[in-house]
């Protein structure tokens, strides 16, 4: 669940709300969406909302289908890749992120909660190929829930950090950046 750029990432991303819709009727549309950010150190808490034009389960199916998070999870160049995936709780989901030079980021998330088209709630840490935590890099506590919004869905995102420096630090590691164009990438998944 770790969407950040890495500290040698060396490519931009895209400019944060902004995808290109083909419509049926070839028509292009863009779509101007902005992910909200709202920083909240006293609580160590990064608050995170997007709306996306598509129903709830489809949505869903994107944040928790491996092979579906592996066409967005990543901001572009990058790419995702999931290891393993058992979505449930007690599962997990072990996947890396590949930087244009092969350079590979290993992630672990391990589910602690999940609730079908509504909710779900895990630990997410930086690890090594096996799924072993590293303590260089901080960890977080994720709650993930999904509200409809008309013939969209608001997902909202919860991360709690163990300090505030840890929470800098992950801001600093361009957290809002990669997540913003993961989103973005979403957007475009979701509208094919």
């Amino acid at each position: 669940m770790a969407s950040t750029l890495p500290h040698n990432l060396g490519s931009p991303v895209r400019p944060t709300g902004y995808c290109i819709k083909k419509l049926k009727n070839q028509k292009i549309m863009i779509i101007n969406k902005e992910t909200i950010f709202t920083k909240d150190l006293a609580n160590r808490k990064l608050k995170v909302v997007r709306e996306f034009d598509a129903p709830l389960e489809q949505v869903w199916k994107a944040w928790t289908e491996s092979e579906l998070l592996d066409q967005w999870w990543a901001p572009k160049p990058w790419k995702a890749n999931t290891k393993s995936m058992d979505f449930r709780e007690g599962g997990s989901w072990l996947y890396y992120m590949q930087g244009p030079d092969g350079s590979r980021h290993y992630c672990r998330a391990d589910y602690k909660s999940v609730v079908p088209n509504k909710l779900f709630v895990g630990d997410d840490a930086f690890c090594d190929e096996n799924g072993n935590p590293t303590k260089e890099l901080p960890s977080m506590h994720w709650e993930v829930s999904f509200n409809r919004s008309g013939n969209a869905t608001k997902v909202e995102v919860e991360i709690t950090f163990a300090t505030e420096e840890d929470l800098n630090k992950i801001i600093e590691m361009g957290f809002k950046e990669g997540f913003a164009a993961a989103h973005n990438n979403l957007d475009e998944l979701l509208a094919k």
